[in-house]
């Protein structure tokens, strides 16, 4: 377990990193050239998507791990971690629905990008939901994590949508072979906010495993009560 120490300072770092995000991204950064004071989003957007791909890449390496060592901490770390990505996911979602409105002329539309997006929040929430629908706790760990995996799968196709499939979506800005088109002010908030939520990130999955380990004992306890 993480000292109370160790949470603390990461607690007061991700306040600090999301105010330094947010001044950097809406006050630092000039406004984008063509599209304006809207383009701030990006500042939100982009990195709540890029955290969510690492909260569901921990989700695969944690499945995989669990499916092979067949150890609950695993199954505990996977499934924390997929509610904070779909959480992310869903934010980025709506964010940049609002930012489609005024540059794309509508909230949503069926682009490449968009569309696999839609599908990991779908797949993803449907691994939430899975698990309340098998009664052996062990046999919907272990199907969740194959759906774990899965899920990561879409991941690499969302990235390179923009590449296979002609798209409204703008090129990736940062993933990307070669010196970034972004300007050096408008990549150093891109960037402040990205380590901000990577803290957040890291912040609400510590706090998540504490809550399953309280769960655990209670669990624990009760099967001693009632034997």
């Amino acid at each position: 377990m993480i000292g109370q120490g160790v949470e603390r300072v990461l607690g007061i770092s991700t306040v600090i990193g999301l105010l330094a995000g947010l001044y950097t991204g809406f006050i630092y950064a000039p406004a984008d050239a063509v599209q304006g004071e809207v383009q701030r989003l990006m500042y939100l957007h982009v990195p709540l998507i890029l955290i969510s791909y690492l909260a569901f890449f921990v989700v695969f390496v944690a499945s995989i791990l669990y499916l092979w060592r067949r150890q609950r901490q695993y199954d505990a770390v996977a499934y924390s971690s997929a509610e904070i990505g779909v959480l992310f996911t869903a934010l980025s979602i709506a964010v940049g629905s609002i930012w489609g409105r005024p540059t794309w002329g509508a909230w949503w539309t069926w682009d490449a990008r968009l569309t696999t997006t839609a599908i990991l929040l779908l797949v993803f929430l449907g691994y939430l939901m899975l698990r309340t629908l098998v009664d052996d706790p062990s046999r919907g760990a272990t199907f969740c994590a194959v759906l774990g995996i899965l899920g990561f799968l879409d991941i690499p196709i969302i990235h390179m949508s923009v590449v296979w499939w002609r798209t409204l979506h703008q090129p990736a800005s940062i993933l990307r072979p070669g010196p970034s088109t972004v300007a050096l002010d408008m990549q150093v908030a891109l960037y402040a906010n990205l380590v901000a939520f990577g803290l957040l990130y890291a912040y609400l999955l510590i706090k998540r495993l504490q809550i399953e380990g309280a769960r655990e004992e209670l669990l624990r306890l009760q099967m001693e009560l009632l034997g």
